[in-house]
């Protein structure tokens, strides 16, 4: 949808350098945007890219202004500025409401009229879907399953029996919710599995990126709450509470019942042991291993960054001998 910059001025907050009249039809990079174009520069990566580009404008900090060869949107956070004005380019498509002629649907459902059941969709008993939802292909809703308003099931997305989705949450595809958490006892030479009858609860405004599994609780429920974003490959498992606003980059895998607080951050590729706690406000960088509750604010770190193998090798055998190396330093120093 075209606009202009004084149009997108006012939909991010930035301070306008330029004409308000110039038109914006679509956002690019710096290094490939063209005229009409807008682009954005939050990464000191980009700088070089920002004195070639040819982009109409560019969103930007006060401190990049001066480089800047064309008009620019002027913020102190150029990366939200430009998602506020990328959502106003770029509206969601208006979507037909109706159940398609391939939907299974089964008995002693509610189903707003102004929902969209696609292709394929097979829905079990009692299932609640209220107005404004979409239902995409091939997705399965077993028994007793409520989806809120304004909620998006994107396609091959299932949610298992009992499942509670809030208003306006996002399933991408792929997405399940609710399969039988990890729960086995071993008996004397075998694994005897234990029923898991609590649920998964996801609270409004929360994203579940694609491929993502997120276990039904072994008694009380999994708890997603208001404003989670998850991405891709993400595995959580029973009966863990996720707090307000926290996001889980792709392929973390979370234990059974961790309590991870509210707005964290969590990097990619971390693993988060069961049974322990995380703060609010706790960053934990990329493919950190957490085996211990975290009590206070702040970034946290784990495991070895890449090095050439052979120097990898070398601290490695000295990692393993330092409890030695450190008892001779003391011996030494008496």
């Amino acid at each position: 949808m075209p606009a202009t910059l004084g149009e997108l001025s006012q939909v991010s907050g930035a301070r306008l350098e330029g004409a308000s009249d110039c038109s914006i039809v679509s956002v690019n990079t710096l290094k490939r945007a063209k005229k009409g174009e807008i682009a954005f520069l939050s990464n000191r990566r980009y700088v070089n890219d920002l004195l070639l580009t040819k982009a109409s404008a560019v969103i930007l900090s006060e401190e990049d202004l001066k480089k800047c060869p064309s008009y620019a949107l002027v913020s102190d956070t150029p990366y939200l500025a430009y998602a506020k004005i990328a959502n106003y380019l770029y509206p969601n498509a208006p979507r037909s409401s109706g159940i398609a002629d391939s939907a299974v649907v089964g008995s002693d459902c509610v189903i707003d009229d102004s929902s969209t059941i696609s292709a394929n969709v097979v829905i079990g008993n009692n299932v609640v879907i209220h107005s404004g939802v979409y239902i995409g292909p091939n997705c399965v809703l077993e028994d007793n399953v409520e989806i809120n308003e304004d909620s998006s099931l994107i396609a091959n997305v299932t949610l298992c029996r009992n499942v509670i989705i809030g208003k306006n949450v996002i399933l991408h595809p792929g997405v399940v919710l609710g399969a039988d958490g990890f729960g086995i006892a071993q008996a004397a030479d075998k694994w005897i599995k234990i029923p898991q009858i609590g649920s998964v609860k996801i609270e409004d405004n929360v994203e579940i990126g694609a491929n993502s599994t997120i276990d039904r609780g072994a008694i009380d429920d999994t708890v997603i709450e208001k404003g989670v974003k998850i991405d891709n490959q993400v595995q959580i498992g029973h009966n863990v509470i996720i707090g307000e606003n926290t996001a889980i980059a792709g392929c973390t895998g979370i234990a059974g019942s961790a309590i991870i607080g509210k707005r964290c951050m969590i990097g990619g590729a971390s693993a988060i042991s069961g049974h322990i706690a995380i703060s609010d406000d706790v960053i934990i960088t990329g493919m950190s291993g957490v085996s211990n509750s975290i009590k206070s604010p702040g970034m946290y770190s784990s495991g070895l960054p890449v090095t050439e193998n052979k120097i990898w090798r070398r601290n490695i055998i000295r990692l393993k001998n330092i409890d030695e190396i450190i008892k001779k330093i003391m011996l030494k120093l008496k």
